[in-house]
């Protein structure tokens, strides 16, 4: 794996999204997306495609047999830190309709996008079998704590029982985690039903309909999600969001990969564990990467402030190559991938 190869790929991952980000806003600008068009594109995303994109991600999983167990509770104990970390971010700014979409930056990654392409350039099939295990743990967790960053803040006014209730009930509503968990039986009921991956046959080999529709839903979900980023993003309101948009990328692009990336060297020179190139790989997929698009459309559609959550995709998906490029230097000269 030659270095330049993981500079282009970087280069080639950042690129289309901010490609797709600024047709989405150039078509607002010329009229072709209004405000209504926007918000009824917003809401499709997240009640329709993001779910979709997300039961497939893990309904593709063949068993959870494979499960390294110390690099599942490495990464999950390394999100929690970084859940923490973003509390104390969440402080530093005024307004509770922007705490919660910080709080998100710090701790969710684009895993779920650019993790399997990235890991099997760094370490081939080793890497995508620990993206495809990790993410069966990371996906669900992010989402869990996407809704309950997104939910606390704004219902402050209520009692904390009340606020507790809310939040259950928008955990267990949220169409994200309802995709989360249809895949997640999914791949439970494999060995004793024919519930195969999207894009191959389902239904005792003949009807492959069902595959194809949720393969064409879910490949539509992020472009669609990215030009409704577009539409909606402001270039006058980031004068106004500077300190909240540093604060994000700092907690995404420096935080997250010195705990997830940084903490597995320490530890694993200190003797803790040892792991593979394949799940360096992965650690690099999952907390070197910029903040996930879906996180905009989810705080804009939970009622955040969803401007703030669109500069923080835009801002984290530019910076966010230099990231990778210096994580995967770092760890080649460590032996690790």
């Amino acid at each position: 794996m030659a270095l330049s190869d993981i500079l282009v790929f970087a280069v080639n991952s950042v690129l289309p999204v901010i490609l797709l980000v600024a047709l989405g806003y150039i078509l607002k600008e010329k009229g072709f997306f209004s405000r209504e068009f926007l918000k009824v594109a917003n809401k499709t995303v997240f009640r329709v495609l993001l779910p979709v994109l997300l039961f497939t991600n893990l309904a593709e999983l063949d068993s959870f047999s494979q499960l390294r167990w110390d690099a599942v509770l490495y990464v999950l104990a390394a999100i929690a830190i970084l859940f923490g970390i973003g509390l104390l971010f969440a402080r530093a700014v005024p307004d509770r309709y922007q705490k919660g979409v910080l709080l998100q930056c710090v701790f969710r990654s684009n895993f779920a996008l650019v993790g399997v392409p990235l890991a099997q350039l760094m370490a081939g099939e080793k890497g995508v079998q620990a993206v495809a295990i990790l993410s069966a743990f990371t996906i669900p967790v992010f989402n869990v704590l996407s809704v309950i960053s997104l939910s606390v803040y704004i219902q402050s006014e209520s009692g904390a029982g009340g606020r507790i209730a809310k939040t259950m009930r928008g955990i267990l509503h949220n169409p994200l985690i309802i995709g989360v968990l249809a895949g997640i039986v999914c791949v439970l009921l494999k060995p004793l039903v024919h519930c195969l991956p999207t894009g191959m046959t389902l239904f005792l080999g003949k009807f492959t309909f069902v595959g194809t529709v949720l393969d064409y839903l879910a490949k539509a979900s992020t472009p669609v999600a990215l030009l409704v980023l577009g539409g909606q993003f402001e270039m006058s309101s980031i004068k106004d969001l500077k300190r909240q948009i540093t604060l994000g990328v700092i907690g995404r692009l420096l935080f997250a990969p010195l705990i997830g990336i940084g903490g597995a060297a320490l530890l694993q020179g200190l003797g803790f564990f040892r792991f593979d190139n394949g799940t360096y790989a992965a650690l690099i997929a999952l907390f070197g990467t910029p903040v996930a698009v879906a996180s905009a459309i989810m705080a804009e559609e939970m009622g955040n402030d969803g401007q703030l959550a669109g500069q923080l995709v835009v801002w984290t998906t530019l910076l966010s190559a230099g990231v990778i490029f210096g994580s995967v230097l770092l760890m080649r000269a460590l032996g690790f991938v």
